[in-house]
């Protein structure tokens, strides 16, 4: 079983590299539209994320966009129009979120972050997770059973509120809607990466460790994958191609993470030879 040592885990996370985790959701992207076997996974999705993506974006528009422009005016002027765009679009892709995350995608998301981890080598990290059939031809189709409780992105009560708390923010003019998004990143970022902790068995403590450590990079990635989610319609699509970027970013933390422990065996395993 993979397990989390805390010398090596304190260790490695020292090195992750601050400025490249904003890149991981872009990332996303282009892995998941260059590798057909994810597609499945999404076209079971498709038409229902289109569909309540539509739904709910037009209702929004339709009957809140002019009342927050008139609002922003007040406080904004010219730039109401834009700002009572991206606060509308906030708006929907919390609710969708939400309705889609929580009730018909999560387990998808699940099968595509250990899918993306299994095609880049780390079969065995999935397997403390469930159970793999590599003897199929794809990383999909070695999906088995989970055999743990398996989550991608708990539903957090704090998020919602916070993120509900923090829309006023933009209602400030310029500066507001950056530091809306930012502060919502914040407090999702590392949501992205509940799955990996889970598959690593670390302790609450250990859990909230790595991400005080990692707090910055979480954030940019969390605020790059909340730009995302403001794209009308293809939210959803956007869901998918995060947690790709997610277990792209896992690679490479993986990667450092074993470096470090087999640095670590091989300086407690060395002795020197007397003179």
């Amino acid at each position: 079983m993979v397990q989390a040592n805390t010398a090596s885990w304190k260790s490695w996370s020292s090195r992750d590299i601050l400025s490249a985790s904003w890149l991981y959701p872009l990332k996303g992207i282009y892995y998941f539209v260059t590798h057909p076997f994810l597609y499945p996974l999404l076209r079971a999705r498709l038409i229902p994320c289109i569909l309540l993506s539509v739904f709910v974006l037009t209702n929004l528009f339709l009957w809140t966009y002019l009342p927050q422009v008139a609002l922003l005016a007040i406080f904004h002027g010219p730039l109401a129009w834009v700002n009572a765009a991206f606060l509308v679009l906030g708006e929907g892709a919390a609710i969708v979120a939400l309705l889609f995350e929580a009730f018909f995608v999560d387990e998808t998301m699940v099968d595509v972050f250990d899918a993306t981890l299994i095609n880049e080598g780390l079969s065995d990290l999935v397997a403390q997770g469930r159970i793999l059939y590599p003897e199929e031809v794809d990383p999909v189709r070695q999906l088995g059973k989970p055999t743990t409780s398996a989550m991608y992105s708990p539903f957090s009560l704090r998020q919602l509120t916070e993120f509900i708390c923090f829309i006023p923010l933009n209602l400030v003019p310029a500066v507001g809607t950056p530091v809306f998004l930012i502060l919502t990143g914040y407090r999702a970022g590392p949501l992205q990466h509940w799955r990996y902790f889970k598959l690593l068995a670390l302790t609450k403590k250990e859990r909230q460790a790595t991400i005080k450590r990692r707090q910055l990079s979480y954030t940019w990635f969390g605020t790059v994958a909340l730009l995302l989610q403001l794209v009308p319609v293809l939210s959803m699509l956007f869901l998918f191609t995060t947690a790709t970027g997610s277990a792209l970013w896992v690679v490479r933390l993986e990667a450092l993470r074993r470096e470090s422990t087999a640095d670590t065996t091989a300086d407690a395993e060395y002795v020197d030879a007397p003179v």
